[in-house]
Parts: structure tokens; C-alpha cells; sequence
């Protein structure tokens, strides 16, 4: 298994400064991510020992205009690291904020931490 949520982390951090891992508790600052580790599983093993792990984050975005850019930027960011976009859909959220989620995937190479599409 391999923890990459530090890393997920530091890359969405610098664009916005209400990043979360869990539900968001402040509603105030905008806008608001939110990353979650939706998947991480073995891919392949050889000699008894994990050498390719599948990985799968869920963004959620909050903002109380449109998430396009801040979308797109989030985008740039976690492509830059090997992941691949698979969804983006704008979500209905009764509290009258936008809210956009978004998951990404790839498959890493714990060994020297190569991602590969799925």
C-alpha cells in the first residue's frame, strides 16, 4: 500500500486555503476543497510483495460562484502528477453554492513512484 494523500495534499493546498480531507467545517472560505481517497489497491504483485498500487481521489469542489476555474486549476495540478481526469460533473447543492466533483485515478509504481494510466 502507498500513502500519496501527502502529496495530494501540498499540490491543491496553494489553491485555495480551505483544503480538507474530511467534510469541511468551514463554510465561510471560498473556495472549499475537499480530497478523498477513494481507492487504494493492489494492482499487481510480484514475490508476494506490492509493486503496482490503484489509486482513486474524489474532488469535491464548493464555491459560492462558479468552480469552473478553480476546476481547471485542480486539474492542472493533480495531471501534472500522472493522474488522469475520468469524471467532472457539476453537482445540484440546495444551499445555493456551486459545487463541482471530480475523480482521478492512476495506477503507481511503489517502487519508484511512476504513474500509469488505468
Amino acid at each position: 500500500m502507498i500513502n500519496i494523500k501527502p502529496i495530494i495534499y501540498n499540490s491543491i493546498k496553494p489553491l485555495s486555503s480551505n483544503v480538507n480531507d474530511t467534510y469541511p467545517s468551514d463554510w465561510t472560505t471560498f473556495p472549499v476543497i475537499q480530497y478523498i481517497e477513494e481507492e487504494n489497491k493492489t494492482h499487481t504483485k510480484t514475490d508476494d510483495k506490492e509493486q503496482l498500487a490503484y489509486i482513486r481521489y474524489k474532488i469535491d469542489i464548493w464555491n459560492d460562484r462558479s468552480t469552473s476555474d478553480i476546476a481547471v486549476a485542480v486539474d492542472e495540478v493533480l495531471s501534472s502528477l500522472g493522474l488522469n481526469r475520468t469524471q467532472s460533473l457539476d453537482v445540484p447543492d440546495t444551499n445555493k453554492l456551486k459545487h463541482k466533483v471530480m475523480r482521478f485515478e492512476g495506477i503507481i509504481d511503489i517502487n519508484n513512484m511512476r504513474v500509469y494510466n488505468p
